[in-house]
């Protein structure tokens, strides 16, 4: 027999600390609450099930203008059987206004999705507009009802499609964990974009950096402070790893690249992590180890050029500490996107940083040579090694600028955490405009 769904008053006492909280306009199908979360202020509005109606939505407007008003974050829980049909034009204008006061707000305080039922249509756009989405396992969030749809797809509508889709940030068991999951969030998040970052007791990690067995989960928890990462996207762009944690004590965002290529939507998970990062100034660190973007025409067509061109402008237009890990292969397009626009680069003993791969670049620097050899293999192979070592190592890579400073392995979280602490107070003027027109 399937386990009791958690009511509205479960879900806010696993939110709120103590389970302990101020109720807010508990009339109808959204009812609000206030208090503290993991020692944060926050707002929550919570959907009960039942159909939505202009009220409803106009009592949502309110808590997400009283939230910035505060500078406090909003969480919205999502579980409602639709919107209440007989609100005609009316709930059309709602829903617009509802839409325009999430962009408004956006950036401004950190807003989480947590979607415990059904979450369809219009709801569907609200959540995924969200910094953040928490999607629980027996929640459904679709834009077109699944048996509406003219193509069919397996589990439309489901978890593990939310996630897959890149909608779903965190995956919860049920609504219980995901009002736990999201009560860590806010406390890592820093109030608003104008609040200092939270400051936690922390454990530093066990292991070091291990470039033997690069892995870009190992390399991210080498780096965070002990047990502090929660993943995020983990069902989509499995070649990229993205994570909220800790640094001595300080909220950092952290990527590590896996050494497969990249395709579109690692770079579009990517590039949706450091928006979201630079939004709040959470400092980003970037560990680069990668063969580069994936060899695809068919990635190319289906959004890889274009979402590489979007990910290098997150990059270079954010204006947060953004501290870079040169951990392995870094040639080309990779360091240009990933390396170039950091405030601090490191490289580490190693790590190739070239703006072609050796094995291409002795093919024509020393074409003549090879070609007359009796093994053009071997000495191909040797000439790159070689030219590795020269040319394109964590030493030369600190001469001549494009590193900022050299490494070991064992090294690599005290001189993140030293160059975190030297920019922490960083500032930067973007030029006047009214926006960047980075691809999408």
């Amino acid at each position: 027999m399937a386990a009791k769904k958690a009511g509205k008053e479960q879900i806010l006492a696993h939110f709120f600390d103590d389970g302990v909280y101020t109720p807010l306009f508990q009339e109808g199908a959204v009812s609000a609450a206030y208090g503290c979360a993991n020692g944060q202020t926050a707002y929550v509005v919570c959907q009960d099930g039942g159909p939505i109606g202009v009220n409803d939505i106009n009592k949502t407007i309110r808590v997400l203008e009283m939230a910035a008003e505060t500078g406090n974050p909003v969480v919205t829980i999502y579980d409602s059987t639709g919107a209440k049909l007989d609100g005609g034009l009316d709930l059309l204008t709602a829903n617009a206004k509802l839409m325009a006061e999430i962009s408004r707000i956006s950036g401004v305080v950190p807003q989480i999705a947590v979607v415990t039922g059904t979450c369809a249509g219009t709801s569907a756009i609200h959540a995924a507009a969200a910094d953040i989405c928490i999607v629980s396992e027996d929640a459904e969030l679709f834009l077109t009802a699944p048996f509406n749809s003219d193509d069919k797809v397996a589990d439309a509508g489901s978890e593990a499609f939310a996630a897959r889709a890149g909608v779903e940030a965190v995956h919860a068991k049920n609504a219980e964990d995901a009002a736990k999951q999201a009560a860590a969030l806010v406390g890592m998040l820093p109030g608003n974009n104008l609040a200092g970052p939270a400051v936690f007791d922390f454990t530093a990690p066990k292991a070091a950096l291990n470039l033997a067995k690069y892995d870009p989960k190992q390399a991210a928890e080498s780096i965070a402070d002990e047990g502090s990462l929660v993943e995020l996207y983990a069902g989509y762009g499995a070649n990229v790893y993205t994570a909220l944690g800790t640094i001595n004590g300080m909220s950092a965002g952290i990527i590590a690249t896996a050494k497969a290529g990249l395709d579109h939507r690692c770079t579009a998970k990517a590039a949706r992590f450091v928006r979201m990062c630079d939004a709040y100034s959470i400092p980003v660190v970037t560990v680069v180890n990668t063969d580069g973007f994936v060899k695809s025409e068919s990635d190319d067509q289906a959004g890889g050029i274009r979402q590489a061109a979007r990910m290098a402008g997150v990059y270079a237009e954010a204006t947060t500490v953004k501290v870079a890990v040169l951990a392995g292969e870094a040639v080309g397009p990779v360091y240009t996107v990933f390396a170039a626009p950091a405030d601090w680069r490191i490289a580490v003993d190693g790590c190739t940083v070239a703006p072609l791969a050796p094995e291409a670049a002795v093919s024509v620097l020393y074409k003549d040579e090879i070609y007359a050899s009796d093994n053009i293999t071997k000495t191909t192979q040797d000439k790159a090694a070689a030219y590795r070592s020269e040319v394109c190592s964590a030493k030369a890579a600190a001469a001549a600028g494009a590193a900022d400073t050299e490494t070991a392995a064992a090294n690599v979280r005290n001189e993140v955490a030293q160059a975190l602490d030297m920019l922490a107070t960083k500032r930067a003027v973007r030029l006047s405009k009214k926006h960047g027109n980075i691809a999408l």
